[in-house]
């Protein structure tokens, strides 16, 4: 399980444990709140053709899908 600050989470660095649309390494570029200031949405950017994918914060907590850094 990886263990994060939310409030630190724009412009972390994360690597996909599997590619997603054939990309490993994203940084996250956007944060999206609700009305309580809790992160709902995370805008990911690759980082070798700058595609976009949006996932929520939760997804990042799970180790075999996601690694902090650029492994």
């Amino acid at each position: 399980m990886n263990i994060f600050n939310p409030k630190k989470l724009l412009n972390s660095k994360w690597t996909a444990v599997t590619p997603v649309n054939k990309a490993r390494h994203f940084i996250i570029t956007k944060l999206q709140y609700d009305i309580d200031g809790q992160v709902v949405l995370c805008l990911l950017e690759a980082v070798i053709d700058k595609q976009e994918v949006e996932l929520p914060p939760a997804s990042f907590k799970e180790s075999s899908i996601w690694m902090q850094g650029w492994c």
